[in-house]
């Protein structure tokens, strides 16, 4: 596979056919048993990831911890950090967010910085 090949990802289905199934009474417990998994998986990640930047730290002193609890991103940067968050929720929702697709039908909903200022203005 070249390094071309390598840059072009390829867009997976990301959802499973067929009926999920129940291991509890309350499909409520299944839902937040598949969120958890997958909170852990994605923090297990993390982890390995970030134990070998440090042991790559260490090896190289390329700089210290102090310069990690110091440092502030750009503008760019935080975008990107912004984007790689929204994914992961999208991830870590998943379940959630394909029963609710299931129930309305795929229509969209209010977004959630509008449900929260309209909440906060004592709309409801």
């Amino acid at each position: 596979m070249s390094s071309g090949d390598k840059q072009q990802k390829i867009k997976l289905l990301r959802t499973a056919k067929g009926k999920r199934p129940q291991y509890f009474s309350d499909p409520a417990f299944d839902k937040l048993l598949a969120i958890v998994v997958s909170l852990i998986s994605e923090v297990s990640v993390v982890r390995d990831r970030l134990d070998t930047v440090e042991l790559l730290i260490e090896k190289g002193k390329l700089f210290s911890r102090d310069d990690i609890e110091t440092f502030e991103p750009s503008e760019e940067e935080r975008t990107a950090r912004d984007d790689r968050r929204a994914e992961y929720l999208d991830r870590v929702f998943r379940i959630i967010q394909s029963e609710l697709d299931e129930m309305t039908g795929g229509r969209s909903m209010q977004p959630l910085d509008e449900i929260i200022e309209d909440f906060a203005a004592k709309k409801f």
